[in-house]
């Protein structure tokens, strides 16, 4: 499948894993690499010396192209930074923040940046800044999802008729179904993290993996739009923190019951009822846990008889 995005990567299918925190280290990125698509290694919950760990073991298992997706906001993203140049990373996914603090200086060494983003007003300003491709990623998210709540399949085709530069869709793409519907829309490729949350590679704990495919419709909801905008899987953690909304609470006492490490003891230490449980609200469609190759093989599959039904209407 050659298009702008499989000719700016350089990989072979335009189906992107997203870098999500505390469940895409070194072996989904590698995995999803190595079967066509673009693994991304997410630095958001590592320090400096394990993300160059996570970027050395990438490199040695996977000879096709990778990324790293870096949080602006993030206290070590300069030395983030630095890991990326020094190791040679050839891809950079930014996102929580502003695109003109390091995409110069990315793209000086050759690096290719790709900005997140969740609005056109937003897609324009991450165009102007320089970067190379743009992820419109919606509000059926788990991360980085805009409090506009402008959903996927508006957000896109807003984004595709006001900027020139490749275009990636990402928010509520589970299947090879709905990357077609993303791509009629305007987008050039799409980006899948809820999908690869459930993979045998994927960082993520077996019991949140498990509930993953468990969930039903409406399980999920979007919350904490005052700290950074999360659609969190409904348990007792989620439970507090309406009750503080429903209470007329104040941002700090969001902020006290989000604390530290609550994403950390959610999704990657396995903690089902206080930790954040972070998904997309297309989770209720994933009823398997699979390796990531043939997560990949399936949605091209997918892909290419919903192209085939299509063309006999």
């Amino acid at each position: 499948m050659k298009n702008k995005i499989t000719s700016l990567f350089n990989i072979k299918y335009p189906i992107i894993q997203a870098g999500m925190i505390w469940c895409s280290g070194w072996e989904l990125a590698s995995a999803v690499s190595n079967a066509g698509g673009l693994g991304i290694i997410g630095s958001g919950s590592m320090y400096p010396d394990i993300l160059q760990d996570h970027i050395q073991k990438c490199k040695k298992n996977t000879d096709a192209p990778f990324a790293v997706n870096l949080p602006l906001l993030y206290p070590n993203a300069e030395d983030h930074i630095k890991s990326i140049l020094d190791l040679k990373v050839p891809i950079v996914f930014t996102s929580a923040g502003n695109p003109k603090t390091w995409t110069g200086e990315l793209k000086k060494h050759g690096v290719k940046v790709v900005h997140v983003v969740s609005s056109v007003r937003f897609a324009k300003k991450a165009e102007d800044a320089g970067v190379d491709a743009i992820v419109a990623e919606g509000f059926e998210a788990g991360g980085h999802n805009g409090i506009e709540e402008t959903t996927t399949f508006c957000l896109v085709p807003e984004v595709a008729k006001t900027v020139q530069i490749p275009l990636i869709a990402a928010g509520g793409i589970i299947d090879g179904k709905s990357m077609l519907a993303a791509m009629v829309l305007g987008a050039d490729g799409v980006q899948m993290g809820t999908r690869f949350v459930a993979s045998e590679e994927s960082s993520a704990h077996i019991n949140f993996k498990q509930k993953v495919v468990e969930l039903n419709e409406g399980e999920t909801h979007l919350t904490l739009k005052e700290i950074t905008p999360v659609r969190l899987i409904k348990n007792d953690f989620y439970d507090e923190v309406q009750k503080i909304y429903e209470s007329d609470g104040t941002l700090q006492e969001l902020k006290d019951k989000l604390g530290r490490g609550r994403a950390k003891k959610g999704m990657f230490e396995g903690d089902m009822i206080h930790g954040e449980l972070e998904i997309g609200q297309a989770a209720s469609q994933v009823n398997t846990i699979l390796p990531a190759k043939e997560i990949v093989n399936q949605i091209l599959e997918e892909f290419k008889l919903a192209k085939n039904d299509i063309s006999t209407i």
